[in-house]
């Protein structure tokens, strides 16, 4: 009976005593009221109001009585449904447990079994074990099992359970799973069948496996004997039966030892008892003169596999290489030439006995060394592009300075040869060297003697008359050697133009990738980025500022030393340029301990502004090089001949004897050089040379360990009534100035489009690339499409120019657009004709802050009056 049926009987038998005692009550009363009918005392209405209000009272508690007892009959229904479903289910649960094919057991939460099918049952009543124990738990059924030898082996199955083997070979997998209330469930599947299907299965593959070992063993080229621990043959090959001459009969189930006397090889194991070599090879010369190399191979369980490899041929190649080798060994080493043979990894693998006494090595030591042994860091070094150029497949000759044995200084002529394998490829070199000192001393003692061929001459013709004629060969002889010091001269001349050629031409194909690259880090910096990644691009942003100035450096050497640079001078005011180079080193001195100085002028002075500038960058450059610590000061001072500008510092200063030195090429004041930054020692060189074209006259004061002054005196220029716009005004104008702005960019070079247009994009303005003329009219209209600027590369394809796209476009305009020809010609003739057609010139490398304030610079409509672009490019190099 349920808690609630009985709760409603419990309410009912309270209803009905209720019911009762008021029903006493009503007939007290009424029997009171019969039984005083005509005292004087009895309020007769007062009862019949008494007893009414008892009527209806008693008619409440009759409904609510009645209530009752249909809530409860209604419960007795629902009770007995609930029941009859749960019964129903449980019988269904029965069913469906009965119904699998696997035994189900299931556990309460005390791991007591509560239920367990037919099949369950019958795993364990077929094997005389009694479920009938209480509380029977899995450990118990298990102990049970183990008792009665049920279970012959188990086998873990991780996640999946455990499966175990029966007595009689059946196998039974169990799965086990928890229930809701904390018991368990456990399934036992029989996977007899699956089992002996497995093994089976594996049976057949086992014995595929052993049918292709045997045919891969039969196909070996070597024969193949495995003997076990006990020495019995257990594996063995055709090439082994052809090899011995046994027959297979011989072999099958023979013993090691029996067949030990009539093999003509070895069947032991090699290493065995420390009777032959621990390496376990061995070579064994046959009675009928093969030869066969022996290798045994030990295994885990004590037995070992011998091989068994005819090696006659590679040793009869072998012997014939040894004496090959030895009869030129006999050669090489009775030839006076020192000879050698280095492989492409550079190290010695023949030398010959006069090379090793030569370098004052023991013979053979040398085989197997870099051949940088026998020289010191710095020899190798001047060696190493010879090298080079012999691996690359070129003979080369050459003479080098090298030491002996004995450390003397000799003279040395040396042939490399390559040595050029079938494939092409260069596998080593062939060294000869001869010493050629003696002949070189000679030689140079003729030189002497041509060099004083006059004096003597002239002596002798004073005292022997007689030799006229001998003089008169001689002195044709001179006039020959001068015609050849002429050509000589001439040569020179011409190899120097055609460096300076050279130079020109490679600009363009060396300033286009790093052009791209600029632009790319130009569009990379506007990213943001953690701090150590914007510390890695401002490096490489370094790193490329260095090619660019190592490159125009160059440039600009050979240029200088072929004279093809002119001065364009104009008046300007020197703050213009003052300004901007003290602003550029100032920040270049943030972070170390140089303090920049800076005295600003007013005068106007007659120069060109841009080689002006180079002068005075590379003087700052060279005097905050040499000023670890202390101050440079830049500035001015009026002169009666014109503003002699001063650039002095606190540095390590200049000997007297090296005044003049440090005006040439590739030199240095010191060995100490700028980790940051690589240098050529051409600074002062190009200060000297550009001073030359200016006439602009260079002096240097200078004390050690005190400082140095360098001063340019530039002529004075008439006074400019315009001053030049504010540059960091217009840069800050051009972020409002580029939004929108629609652009035509043309070069023939990809990279550079993508990265003009990756860097234009991320300043707002609507970029179209092209790669010629005909591409740019596929993209748009070139005729009506507006468009606020065209940059235009100056080298295109097909021989067409910067400059004849940009008149072609113009030409079919109503309006010119304004156009910027971008180039790594840096000609005076270029600029004079862009100039003449109105367009605006920038050399490669662009750097995008330069590119930007020429941009803002057209767009603002300035025509050129606004903006000095040489102070601009100049300054941007160095931010």
């Amino acid at each position: 009976m349920s808690d609630k049926q009985q709760t409603l009987e419990q309410q009912l038998a309270a209803l009905k005593a209720e019911n009762a005692r008021q029903k006493k009550m009503i007939d007290a009363l009424v029997r009171r009221v019969e039984q005083g009918g005509g005292g004087a005392q009895l309020d007769a209405w007062g009862a019949f109001q008494h007893s009414v209000v008892l009527a209806d009272q008693v008619r409440e508690k009759t409904d609510e009585l009645n209530h009752a007892l249909q809530s409860i009959e209604s419960a007795n229904r629902q009770l007995s449904q609930a029941k009859s479903q749960a019964e129903q289910a449980h019988q269904r649960f029965i069913d469906a447990i009965e119904s699998i094919s696997d035994g189900f057991a299931l556990y309460d939460p005390n791991r007591e079994l509560v239920y367990s099918n037919s099949h369950f049952q019958r795993y364990w009543r077929d094997n005389a074990i009694s479920l009938n124990t209480p509380a029977l738990t899995p450990e118990k059924i298990r102990q049970l099992a183990e008792e009665h030898g049920l279970i012959v082996r188990e086998v873990d199955e991780n996640h999946n359970g455990h499966t175990i083997k029966l007595h009689d070979n059946r196998w039974l997998q169990i799965k086990e799973r928890e229930t809701s209330d904390g018991g368990m469930v456990m399934l036992y599947s029989d996977i007899t069948q699956l089992k002996l299907a497995e093994t089976a299965r594996f049976e057949a593959a086992m014995a595929e496996k052993s049918r292709v070992l045997q045919n891969m063993v039969d196909n070996l080229s070597q024969g193949v004997l495995m003997v076990s621990k006990q020495g019995g043959i257990e594996v063995f090959n055709q090439r082994f039966l052809a090899m011995t001459g046994f027959t297979q009969t011989q072999l099958n189930g023979a013993h090691i030892e029996a067949l030990t006397a009539a093999s003509p090889m070895t069947l032991w194991r090699i290493g065995r008892g420390g009777m032959h070599p621990p390496e376990g090879i061995r070579v064994q010369t046959l009675p009928d003169g093969r030869v066969i190399e022996v290798r045994s191979h030990a295994m885990e369980d004590d037995g070992y596999v011998n091989t068994y490899t005819d090696i006659t041929q590679r040793y009869l190649d072998a012997k014939e290489l040894r004496e090959t080798e030895q009869w030129l060994r006999l050669i090489t080493d009775n030839v006076p030439a020192l000879i050698a043979y280095v492989g492409d990894d550079l190290r010695y693998q023949f030398t010959n006995r006069a090379y090793d006494q030569w370098y004052g090595f023991p013979s053979g030591e040398l085989l197997g060394q870099h051949i940088s042994i026998s020289r010191s860091q710095s020899k190798f070094a001047a060696l190493k592009p010879y090298v080079d150029r012999a691996l690359s497949g070129e003979s080369v000759v050459f003479e080098i300075e090298e030491y002996n044995a004995s450390g003397e200084a000799r003279y040395v002529v040396k042939s490399y040869v390559p040595n050029q394998s079938s494939n092409g490829t260069i596998t080593g070199l062939f060294v000869l060297n001869w010493d050629i000192t003696e002949r070189r001393q000679s030689a140079q003692q003729l030189e002497l003697a041509y060099q004083t061929l006059e004096v003597r001459v002239q002596e002798r013709t004073a005292q022997l008359q007689e030799l006229n004629t001998q003089l008169q060969d001689e002195v044709e002889e001179r006039r020959v050697i001068q015609e050849r010091l002429l050509e000589t001269k001439k040569e020179a001349e011409r190899a120097n133009l055609s460096k300076t050629k050279f130079l020109a031409a490679i600009s363009h194909d060396l300033l286009q990738p790093l052009n791209a690259a600029q632009l790319y880090l130009g569009s990379l910096l506007s990213h943001r980025m953690s701090p150590s990644a914007r510390k890695l691009v401002n490096s490489l942003t370094h790193s490329l500022d260095d090619v660019e100035s190592l490159i125009t450096t160059l440039v600009e050497i050979s240029k200088l030393d072929a004279g093809v640079v002119r001065a364009d001078k104009q008046s300007f005011p020197v703050s213009d340029l003052l300004d901007n180079i003290a602003h550029d080193f100032a920040h270049a001195a943030e972070g170390s301990r140089v303090e920049v100085r800076y005295v600003p002028s007013s005068a106007c002075v007659y120069s060109d502004s841009q080689l002006l500038a180079r002068i005075l960058r590379n003087l700052m450059t060279n005097a905050l090089r040499y000023t670890s610590s202390g101050k440079i000061l830049l500035g001015s001072r009026r002169c009666r001949d014109g503003l002699r500008i001063e650039v002095l510092d606190t540095g390590v200063g200049i000997p007297e004897d090296k005044k003049k030195e440090i005006f040439q090429e590739f030199k240095r004041l010191t060995s100490d050089h700028d980790h940051l930054h690589t240098q050529l020692g051409l600074g002062l060189a190009i200060v000297d040379k550009i001073s030359s074209v200016l006439g602009h006259t260079v002096t240097v004061d200078s004390i050690p360990g005190v400082g140095s002054r360098f001063s340019v005196l530039v002529p004075y220029g008439a006074a400019e009534t315009q001053s030049p716009r504010n540059i960091e005004a217009l840069v800050a104008d051009g972020v409002v100035a580029l939004q929108g702005a629609r652009v035509w960019v043309v070069d023939n070079d990809p990279n550079i489009c993508s990265a003009m247009e990756e860097l234009l994009q991320r300043w707002g303005c609507e970029v179209t690339t092209a790669g010629s003329l005909q591409a740019l009219q596929i993209s748009c209209d070139t005729v009506q499409s507006p468009v606020e600027l065209l940059i235009a590369d100056y080298h295109l394809d097909n021989q067409l120019t910067g400059l004849a796209l940009a008149k072609s476009i113009n030409a079919q305009r109503l309006q010119p657009v304004p156009t910027v020809i971008v180039t790594a010609n840096r000609s005076e003739e270029l600029q004079h004709h862009a100039r003449d057609c109105g367009y605006l010139v920038l050399h490669k490398p662009i750097s995008p802050m330069r590119l930007k304030m020429t941009m803002v610079h057209l767009l603002n409509g300035d025509n050129g009056d606004g903006l000095s672009l040489t102070s601009a490019s100049t300054s941007s190099r160095n931010r």
